[in-house]
């Protein structure tokens, strides 16, 4: 599933080939794609005719604020949002109208000069939601309002997550994973932050020493800003909004490295699943607490 920093990719990249642009028409290839309003019908009626405002991203959900086109004179109206969560294999790819459909294609949104944004999903399970403009989105993307702190936001801090971490009597990697901790950070750079801070995932998270919290909050924060350079990650399916896949995943630490050797100690790393998970690490970087 894509993760902050393939969202924050493709944020990033629809921010600048998007913007003031106006959704002339559009079409829904899969009706279960469309999270609100009840039908595809009404997800199309209320975004023709809005425009591209700016892109947002909230943990991994990208909002897009719409506007209608300023008149001469006129003020800027609201449209509400457009909502996207890509969820395991979602894809928005800007393209000219004239290329091929893609043989997943779910949502098409066409602009002027014919330009559309495609949402492409081969396992079915992203969504997207038009909010009305009289309504937040998290009225409508209900788990917007249980997310926890964006990781760069000044409200995520060491105490913050030493506070939070102190009654979880479970794994770290498992607390890694609840969005209600850290808004965006799943499987992938779970694992690499226990790497870097030399934690093993099944620590549990309440007995971890305040220095061990302050090396996860710093790894936290630099394998995301380091994916977020190299574009992302491309395990699976994840591609920027021109098609182009991420970088990260040929210098990940540990993830998706089963049997190979760590790049520091030369141990081969291991896998072990933890809450239906898969976490990876080097057992001999990250020692197990002693029982």
């Amino acid at each position: 599933m894509p993760e902050l920093p393939e969202v924050e990719t493709v944020r990033r990249g629809l921010q600048q080939v998007t913007l003031d642009q106006t959704i002339a028409d559009g079409e829904v290839l899969l009706a279960r794609t469309i999270a609100y309003p009840d039908s595809p019908t009404a997800f199309l009626q209320g975004l023709q005719g809005a425009a591209i405002a700016s892109w947002q991203r909230r943990g991994k959900y990208l909002l897009a604020q719409l506007k209608y086109p300023q008149t001469s004179g006129s003020q800027v109206k609201s449209a509400g949002w457009l909502g996207v969560h890509l969820r395991m294999t979602g894809q928005l790819l800007w393209l000219s109208a004239a290329t091929p459909l893609q043989k997943h294609t779910r949502v098409r949104l066409l602009f002027g000069d014919r330009q559309e944004l495609r949402f492409v999903d081969q396992r079915t399970f992203g969504q997207m939601w038009w909010v009305p403009p009289d309504q937040q989105p998290s009225e409508i993307i209900t788990a917007l309002a249980r997310l926890g702190p964006e990781p760069f936001e000044s409200d995520f801090s060491v105490e913050y997550l030493a506070e939070r971490l102190r009654q979880r009597r479970c794994p770290i990697k498992n607390a890694l994973l609840d969005q209600a901790l850290i808004a965006g950070v799943g499987n992938i750079y779970a694992d690499e932050a226990l790497f870097r801070s030399g934690i093993h995932p099944n620590t549990l998270a309440a007995t971890l020493e305040p220095v061990q919290i302050d090396k996860l909050y710093t790894a936290v924060l630099a394998v995301l800003q380091a994916a977020i350079a190299e574009g992302g990650t491309s395990f699976s399916d994840f591609m920027n909004v021109q098609g182009i896949n991420g970088n990260y995943g040929g210098v990940a630490w540990v993830y998706d490295r089963k049997d190979q050797p760590c790049r520091v100690c030369a141990t081969p790393i291991q896998r072990i699943r933890l809450a239906g998970r898969s976490s990876h690490f080097c057992p001999q970087c990250q020692l197990a607490a002693a029982p």
